[in-house]
């Protein structure tokens, strides 16, 4: 779609809250998410030393979640430089268990876990990863005698009190290549995520003390912020080549800060006064990342309100649009606000609601991500009864980010049966290996006899990675003449062609 048409589609947007049309057409792809942060503990777990526990919360979570079709979480599995998962690399993290280094009693693996638990829910896990920080001002002292602090000091710089890699040196980079690549190995997990923290926010008066670093590794390059961004951009292009050579349907996504740079630096630059920007302060050039194709999804965080003085909601969303070069854009949403920002746009009606009605008239917006679990989960404002009863009344499937895959194949011998305390809908397993093993399947229920409109999620009956659905389990499709089928999608998100369809009178 060219520009003019971009803008246009967003525009509508406008005219709608205008004249308040009260609901709104629901795509059957989008993806749906959620944050789940556990630096300092944020969102899970609760206590750092109750393994049992720990994995209540997140069940509960997750089935919290996924009552109000969420299809897909977060995790925050590496916020300092340290491990929510069993690693050879780097220690446990202090936020599991209190003490880096320290192994969960009884022994769990939470990644594991998490991937296991989200899956049986037809929920994607994003493993978000924190590249640069080790600490978030806690004392050194504090990290396991095997963290690679120890060993390899001079990769670290002290800059506002948190201690963090140097992101120009080369050991740094193939350090953080050999995490990425262990994780993405051994874990089944559907994307790596990283989010806005490159170089870090600036701190008034310093300025990062990479000058011993410039000197000795500029490779060439003699502007200083010129190498900082060429920096970043070789360790975003080394790692999405990495994940697609180990796992092609593994996506890359990254969830920068809400403006690539204002207009007035920059021609292509949104209509913004923003006192930060990614590309001039956190070394972030996004749009280069998104125009090279190293990422395949980008979610930049729009905290703002709509009518917000110098950062517009509505002219960022219309701008990351505008600009996302056919990769998949899922808005970064600030649950959280509403109830911790005071200003008046935060309190009633729902800002994120207002917010949401917005992105589904701007067709190049593929979903959303809500920060964070915690506030989202307490429903400030009546958010997940808005999900529930409108915006996510129907389930939806995350939307393909990849061409380079083919369809599995449509699941075999549909079949219907009643038993004494069961009427099961059953059909064979599609087999697939790697990329083409299935992920779930969706079963469709159209009312009358035939089939119908296979773009509409109100048809869709559910979602489910088992062979079998017990229809007791949904009165509506045992009342009347409906006709059921079936498809498979695989991990690299493409929904097969329809089964045979089955009918029930």
């Amino acid at each position: 779609m060219n520009n003019y048409k971009r803008l246009v589609g967003c525009a509508l947007a406008l005219i709608s809250l205008f004249l308040s049309i009260p609901s709104f057409s629901a795509p059957k792809a989008e993806l749906r998410g959620v944050w789940i942060a556990t630096v300092a503990n944020i969102d899970w777990p609760s206590k750092r030393e109750n393994s049992a526990q720990q994995k209540q919360e997140m069940l509960v979570m997750l089935d919290s979640l996924h009552a109000n079709n969420i299809n897909a979480i977060i995790f925050q599995a590496r916020p300092s430089s340290d491990a929510f998962y069993q690693s050879d690399i780097e220690p446990w993290s202090a936020y599991l268990t209190g003490e880096q280094g320290k192994a969960p009693v009884p022994y769990y693996d939470p990644l594991a876990f998490v991937i296991e638990e989200a899956h049986k829910r037809c929920m994607e896990v994003h493993v978000w990863i924190n590249p640069y920080r080790v600490t978030n001002g806690e004392s050194t002292k504090n990290l396991a005698k095997n963290h690679i602090y120890r060993k390899r000091p001079e990769l670290f710089k002290m800059y506002g009190g948190k201690c963090l890699f140097d992101p120009g040196k080369q050991e740094t980079m193939d350090y953080l290549v050999k995490v990425i690549r262990d994780l993405v190995t051994r874990y089944d997990m559907d994307a790596i995520h990283f989010d806005d923290y490159f170089y870090p926010y600036k701190v008034a008066g310093q300025d990062f003390p990479d000058t011993e670093t410039f000197q000795s590794e500029n490779r060439g390059v003699y502007d200083r912020k010129a190498w900082r961004r060429n920096n970043v951009d070789m360790i975003v292009e080394r790692l999405h080549k990495e994940i697609k050579t180990l796992k092609p349907w593994v996506d890359f996504g990254i969830s920068p800060f809400g403006v690539w740079r204002n207009g007035y630096d920059d021609f292509r630059g949104s209509d913004s006064k923003a006192g930060c920007t990614n590309y001039d302060e956190l070394s972030a050039d996004v749009l280069h990342w998104l125009e090279m194709g190293w990422i395949d999804y980008v979610a930049p965080q729009l905290y703002w309100e709509i009518g917000k003085n110098g950062v517009d909601y509505e002219t960022l969303a219309s701008w990351w649009s505008q600009y996302s070069f056919g990769r998949k854009l899922y808005v970064g949403l600030y649950a959280s606000g509403l109830e911790i920002n005071k200003g008046n746009a935060w309190k009633k009606p729902n800002e994120l609601v207002r917010q949401l009605r917005y992105n589904r008239e701007c067709d190049e917006v593929n979903g959303a991500i809500y920060y964070s679990a915690r506030y989202f989960l307490k429903n400030v404002q009546g958010l997940k009864d808005s999900l529930r009863n409108d915006f996510y009344k129907y389930p939806a499937l995350v939307p393909a980010t990849s061409d380079v895959a083919d369809a599995s194949e449509a699941p075999l011998n549909v079949n219907f049966e009643k038993y004494a305390d069961a009427e099961l809908l059953t059909w064979n397993a599609v087999k697939g290996e790697g990329g083409n093993a299935i992920s779930y399947y969706v079963v469709y229920a159209f009312e009358g006899n035939g089939v119908g409109d296979f773009s509409d999620p109100k048809n869709i009956l559910t979602v489910t990675p088992e062979t079998r659905v017990d229809l007791l389990s949904y009165p509506k499709v045992r009342k009347g003449t409906h006709t059921l089928v079936v498809t498979s999608v695989n991990r690299f998100r493409k929904e097969s062609a329809p089964s045979a369809p089955v009918l029930l009178e």
